[in-house]
């Protein structure tokens, strides 16, 4: 496994992440300020692929250079505002994520011998007494 390779990887895709964000946020202001450059960006964002965010931009800059700056300044901004949390969120979320699926997994695991094998059924296992709600009064 090639670290630096993955590292790099990663980097390319919060980048295009955060230009996708920084669309977004510039979207939502020109709604508020200037209308027919909101519909615009819309419609040049629904038609050049936001996917790869450099060449999302180096589009944008030659068409409408005064947003393509726009959206470099926000995604800056929204940079800087993350990368303190970013590593500590991102090795939470994973070590979150893949607890849950690993329980999730042994959970199904648990269910499927119980159905292939009706021997472990916790019945089985019942030392005789009552469940709640079946005891005597």
């Amino acid at each position: 496994m090639d670290v630096k390779q993955v590292a790099k990887n990663t980097v390319k895709t919060v980048i295009s992440y955060l230009t996708y964000e920084a669309v977004k946020t510039v979207l939502a202001q020109l709604h508020q300020t200037d209308p027919p450059r909101a519909f615009w960006l819309h419609q040049f964002s629904s038609r050049d692929k936001i996917q790869d965010g450099e060449a999302y931009l180096e589009a944008l800059f030659q068409e409408r250079q005064d947003l393509a700056f726009r959206i470099l300044t926000v995604r800056e901004a929204l940079a800087t505002e993350i990368v303190e949390f970013l590593p500590e969120m991102v090795l939470t979320g994973v070590q979150q994520a893949n607890m849950n699926l690993r329980r999730q997994q042994l959970e199904r695991m648990t269910r499927l011998d119980l159905k292939t094998n009706p021997e472990l059924d916790e019945s089985n296992f019942s030392d005789g007494s009552s469940s709640a709600g079946s005891s005597s009064e």
